[in-house]
């Protein structure tokens, strides 16, 4: 939790240049207390891992945490049971008319077709559409984050010549930013993925900031000028053997994938990777539950 002041006390500024967080008493003494309504929209293959891992990110925090999942109304998962998903999981059709605190919609395995040929786009777009309304702050992951920059900003994916795979070290550009409280300058995560946002085409656009890249995996991390998008282009939500599996699948297929970059240990696919990312993780959503959901959302819903 913040650490909370008096007013007017003159520590304030020489915390706040510091970047650490500091909440006004009277602030503190006004503030009402309800579970936070968070929605995943879970477009992954693999949704039991998926919803896992992010639950895990979520619950290592005071807040309490209402977590509604959701799949698409016009896509049926083929590697989970429809009892699963007809169990733990809500149709957008269902939660349309709810409004939540936040939103996190995953990374999805088609990035290398145009986004127009995804067999769910439009009502994709539509979700999109009601998140600027019903939700107060969302974060897009991987292929979310390059379908809804190009949805809101008109960003295009590009296609790479090498598949971005592996753990890549990452570069802080704004430390001042509150998504970013506490991380070191530099920070791993995982990437895997085909294609790429250009970090020109984004600083491009009038209200975009780039806080956080990688010399060898580009863009990391994006939010918008009133901090109600963050876009993150990697998957800081994986479980150590994630790229593991997906590295031992693409061989078994016969597809030419090469080691994960400085994943594997001696890059020797025998040996047990580690986490090495999973402080930054918990950080970052963190950060995001605390100061842009909880700490600036409207106590009643409706008000959003």
């Amino acid at each position: 939790m913040p650490i909370k002041i008096p007013d007017g006390l003159p520590a304030e500024d020489i915390l706040r240049n510091e970047n650490i967080f500091v909440m006004h008493e009277l602030r503190a003494i006004h503030q009402d207390i309800r579970p936070l309504k968070i929605a995943v929209l879970n477009l992954m293959p693999t949704k039991i891992a998926t919803e896992t891992q992010l639950v895990r990110l979520l619950s290592n925090s005071s807040l309490q945490i209402d977590l509604t999942l959701v799949r698409v109304d016009n896509h049926v998962s083929k590697n989970t049971s429809e009892e699963h998903m007809g169990a733990f999981y809500k149709d957008f059709a269902e939660i349309k008319n709810d409004k939540f605190d936040g939103l996190i919609i995953t990374g999805a395995p088609v990035e290398n077709l145009d986004f127009m040929q995804v067999n769910y786009w439009d009502e994709l777009c539509g979700i999109f559409e009601w998140s600027k309304t019903h939700v107060w702050s969302t974060i897009f992951i991987c292929w979310a984050a390059q379908a809804a920059l190009y949805h809101f900003y008109g960003i295009n994916k590009h296609k790479m010549d090498k598949k971005t795979f592996g753990i890549f070290e990452h570069k802080v550009l704004i430390p001042s930013h509150p998504i970013v409280r506490g991380f070191d300058e530099t920070f791993l995560a995982p990437h895997s993925r085909h294609t790429e946002i250009y970090e020109n085409e984004i600083r491009a656009v009038k209200g975009l900031d780039v806080i956080a890249t990688s010399d060898k995996a580009g863009v990391y991390l994006v939010s918008d000028g009133e901090n109600r998008r963050f876009f993150i282009t990697g998957h800081s939500e994986y479980d150590y053997d994630t790229l593991a599996l997906e590295y031992y699948r693409d061989k078994d297929k016969g597809l030419d994938i090469e080691v994960p970059y400085n994943y594997f240990p001696d890059d020797d696919p025998t040996k047990r990777p580690s986490n090495r990312w999973r402080g930054h993780a918990h950080l970052l959503f963190s950060n995001w539950l605390n100061y842009f959901v909880y700490q600036q959302t409207p106590y009643d819903l409706s008000k959003i």
